[in-house]
């Protein structure tokens, strides 16, 4: 009696653990899937995997590094929002397009639909394509994700501090009155349920999170939880939705056919306080030049290929993505066109580094800084006075880094080496050369006549 029970009790708990997770399915000759996670101005100090997470836990993200790769010098396309996510949908350096600045629901203008997105590019292997989140590159019909590669949209189309607060099915607004409150369970949803239905077949799933960006909000479930504060909350409720994504993978079996990348769009947006991230010990953070405000956090799991616990110090870029997915898909790259990513699969499989080591930092229409090996050199700056969502930054000359030794970027070197200094100026000015003539930059906000106001103030005597 007392064997037979045992042995039923042991098939009871194995039939449990098979409803948890599904033997991984077959995966021979079978396109990989690709699933992007990008949280908006999250800092490179917010995670736990990145010795940070301080007053809160992302035991989820600590978990996929601990199974996968954790990249210590990704960097962004560049420190604020629509130029990111431009250059890491398309591999190309952002001014390439001319997208300097952030779009505005006021914005005639978007990235161009001749452009090639990863979207565009998948789709020819027969991929299903869906974005769940932020778009932030045009609203206007030819700009929206449907026309750039997209099959399915939901999202908000802008930051969730400007006007454009309203959700987005495919082309068409579905709901105006957005409760920001629910919003990264609402993107977790929409997720899974695309995971769900999309899982016999290849496909690509660009998850751009509208939070922890200012204003920030958690759900019930979440909120009043964290000794962080609201801003811990909101991070952990980022944590559980990616925990979410990553045990509906195990679930169906999938997990180990789908390349997932988590990182964030640029660094934390410091003027904000406890609303905002840390990028310690980087120093800055969004909307400038120094590592802060460009290098992110970066994680990489594809479960059976890539080695858990990997790391990997040496620069990459999110301009690499285009490349690198194309690879693994089998698909050329367009020979129309220049890209400024390369294909760093040898990096996940922890077999070198990537094969191009520099990158260029850009804000605005400026290159302002150049890494390449360990140095950088950031070009004279003329400072920020500070304003409540502007960082105050002094002005400075033309500064040098060893990054191995000063991440931190806190021991200017370029009066101690001369040599050093000069030469990394003429290698920026190669590589800014080497791109070519550049297009004007895009008008992201039109100017407004405002003069009928001015004068009747006068008129009035209103101040």
């Amino acid at each position: 009696m007392k064997f037979t029970y045992s042995i039923f009790l042991v098939l009871i708990l194995t039939a449990c653990q098979n409803n948890e997770k599904a033997p991984a399915k077959e995966t021979l000759n079978k396109l990989p899937n690709f699933v992007v996670i990008m949280a908006d101005d999250l800092g490179y100090a917010d995670l736990g995997c990145f010795d940070g997470a301080l007053g809160y836990a992302t035991p989820k993200l600590d978990k996929m590094a601990a199974e996968g790769l954790k990249l210590t010098s990704l960097y962004s396309a560049n420190p604020v929002c629509s130029p990111s996510r431009a250059g890491l949908l398309t591999g190309r350096d952002p001014k390439r397009m001319g997208i300097n600045g952030v779009f505005f629901p006021n914005s005639w203008t978007g990235m161009d639909p001749s452009e090639i997105t990863l979207a565009e590019q998948l789709k020819q292997k027969g991929y299903a394509t869906a974005i769940v989140g932020k778009w932030h590159l045009g609203h206007h019909y030819k700009y929206l994700p449907l026309q750039q590669g997209f099959d399915e949209y939901f999202g908000i189309p802008y930051s969730n501090d400007m006007s454009g607060v309203v959700y987005m099915k495919d082309n068409e607004v579905v709901e105006q009155q957005v409760d920001q409150r629910l919003i990264t369970k609402t993107y977790t949803e929409k997720s899974l349920d695309f995971i769900e239905r999309h899982q016999d077949q290849p496909f690509f799933l660009y998850v751009p999170h509208s939070m922890p960006h200012v204003p920030i909000y958690a759900s019930e479930d979440f909120e009043g939880k964290t000794e962080r504060g609201l801003y811990g909350d909101v991070i952990e409720e980022i944590d559980w939705s990616t925990g979410e994504i990553l045990k509906k993978l195990e679930t169906l079996g999938i997990a180990e056919h789908t390349v997932v990348i988590f990182t964030s769009d640029n660094g934390p947006w410091l003027p904000f306080g406890p609303e905002g991230g840390s990028a310690d010990p980087l120093r800055e953070g969004k909307q400038f030049t120094f590592e802060g405000g460009m290098r992110v956090p970066g994680i990489v799991q594809w479960k059976g290929t890539i080695k858990a616990g990997s790391i990997h110090d040496e620069m990459v870029s999110f301009l690499d993505v285009f490349p690198t997915f194309s690879k693994l898909a089998g698909i050329d790259l367009p020979l129309d066109r220049a890209f400024d990513g390369v294909d760093i699969n040898n990096v996940l499989m922890g077999e070198g580094s990537r094969n191009k080591d520099e990158i260029l930092y850009s804000m605005g229409e400026d290159f302002r800084a150049f890494r390449k090996g360990d140095w950088k050199i950031k070009m004279p700056f003329a400072g920020t006075k500070g304003s409540l969502s502007y960082a105050k930054v002094a002005a400075h000359d033309t500064l040098l880094f060893n990054l191995r030794e000063d991440i931190g970027e806190l021991n200017d070197l370029s009066q101690t080496n001369p040599e050093k200094r000069r030469e990394m100026v003429s290698a920026m000015e190669a590589a800014i050369a080497e791109m070519g003539e550049l297009p004007p930059s895009l008008i992201v906000r039109p100017k407004t006549d405002r003069s009928h106001i001015k004068k009747n103030k006068e008129r009035l005597g209103i101040d």
